[in-house]
């Protein structure tokens, strides 16, 4: 049996495979891949930042783009987005800044987000008339504590 892998391709000059920060990094790095003068400012209205690849993630998988922990704590917010298994496109990133923070450059070549891949199950939808009772419950945002 074949290993599943995610293919990547570059769609222009620059572009760069995803990449593991580390071993034990669970998502992988995406890099800005700007066009000249080779940078983008990123303010509180949200931009697409674009990365240069496209992918394709074998069946049963999903790939989300995360953000990375190091720019929200710049203020820089990247919004949690889904690559659907039949898109082929360029991977954009959706980015901008959070509150009165100045705006932010991206240069070509930084790290401005993570992708993370996991096994996806297809489950089929079924209409029921209750569902099973839990400790939770309806309980909502921070109905188990901070």
């Amino acid at each position: 049996m074949r290993e599943p892998v995610l293919k990547v391709k570059l769609l222009r000059p620059g572009a760069r495979l995803p990449a593991r920060a580390t071993e034990g990094a669970t998502g992988l790095d995406l890099f800005a891949c700007l066009e000249p003068p080779g940078f983008s400012d990123i303010g509180p209205d949200v931009t697409l930042v674009p990365t240069g690849i496209a992918v394709e993630a074998p069946a049963g998988y999903d790939v989300q783009i995360r953000p990375r922990s190091g720019l929200g704590r710049l203020g820089v917010s990247v919004l949690l987005g889904t690559l659907d298994a039949d898109y082929r496109g360029e991977v954009l990133v959706s980015m901008h800044t959070i509150g009165t923070r100045a705006p932010y450059r991206v240069q070509h070549g930084d790290r401005v987000a993570q992708i993370v891949v996991a096994r996806a199950e297809a489950l089929p939808v079924v209409l029921v008339e209750e569902l099973a009772a839990s400790e939770r419950d309806a309980g909502g945002h921070g109905s188990t504590g901070r």
